[in-house]
């Protein structure tokens, strides 16, 4: 094997060779670090994360800087691709995905890498892959951070299509056969921090309910409920366990179906009631609490 001709090497302007490999090296080992908490600082964190984790079809219109142009925050688009911008005679609003078919290891990252190509996309453009490369701005600087999103959640993917559109058979065939995957999922308004969805797969319902505190305290504070047999959202409900994705906690209850989402609210605020006592309480916990604790760690799922 031929030896690499290292006179013909393209280096960055100024550096040498032992610069440029170190270089290398700190932007490989950038692309695998993990963000603790990717969308901290913004008033709608958990908002973001339901969307990207637990949220089968919704959008979000979202107020970014230095874009004329409506912009929407969603679930997913098809094929999986990271954005498009519609045409002019569709009105030519963005869309940018937070569930894509390739992501790096920062979600937050990829959104700004995404939402800064919206800026100089033409209308009926399309970005297939959104993966950050360190030419993106912070978040931050391209979201205004204390915005409140107008979510709106569907049951089918139609909004991937503007009004009028004629599909051929095969498209029709591929947004039919999308929208049968669909799980009935709906937006709980409680009055409650954090981001509380209702989903219903069959057999029985969920509310996973994402919350920003530090996860150790939260922890605790359930298992203190849960050693006094109180952390349900009404006699037919049943904690099932607690997700951990984006540096936050996500508790989870199993549901009656035959309930509906919009029952749930008086039952959250009591709850929130207890859990936010719960929050202040530095006290040591007792045996039970313990092993209520253990028991929640030892059946936590983790996303990412």
């Amino acid at each position: 094997m031929a030896k690499k001709n290292k006179k013909n090497e393209q280096l960055p302007e100024g550096m040498s060779r032992r610069q440029a490999k170190l270089a290398a090296r700190a932007a490989e080992r950038a692309a695998l670090e993990r963000d603790p908490r990717p969308y901290g600082g913004l008033s709608f964190e958990t908002d973001l994360v339901a969307l990207q984790e637990f949220v089968p079809s919704a959008t979000a219109k979202a107020q970014v800087k230095g874009i004329d142009r409506d912009v929407y925050l969603c679930t997913v688009l098809p094929g999986g691709s990271a954005a498009l911008v519609r045409d002019e005679q569709a009105g030519g609003d963005a869309f940018v995905a937070l569930q894509t078919q390739a992501r790096s290891n920062n979600p937050n990252r990829d959104l700004a890498f995404a939402l800064n190509w919206v800026k100089g996309a033409q209308p009926g453009q399309a970005l297939e892959k959104g993966i950050a490369d360190g030419s993106q701005p912070d978040l931050k600087d391209l979201l205004v951070a204390d915005q409140e999103l107008e979510i709106a959640e569907y049951d089918d993917f139609n909004w991937w299509l503007p009004e009028g559109t004629q599909l051929d058979p095969q498209y029709a065939q591929a947004i039919q056969a999308a929208n049968d995957s669909i799980l009935p999922s709906r937006r709980i308004e409680a009055g409650v921090p954090g981001t509380v969805w209702w989903i219903n797969p069959g057999g029985k319902a969920h509310i996973r309910w994402v919350r920003g505190e530090n996860e150790d305290a939260l922890l605790r504070a359930l298992a203190r409920i849960a050693a006094r047999g109180e952390l349900k959202l009404g006699e037919e409900t049943k904690f099932a366990g607690v997700f951990r994705t984006h540096g936050m906690v996500v508790p989870v209850w199993d549901l009656d179906p035959e309930r509906s989402h919009e029952d749930y609210a008086a039952d959250l605020t009591s709850l929130n009631e207890k859990i936010e006592a719960e929050l202040g309480n530095e006290g040591q916990l007792t045996a039970d609490e313990r092993r209520q604790l253990e028991n929640i760690k030892s059946r936590q799922v983790t996303i990412r």
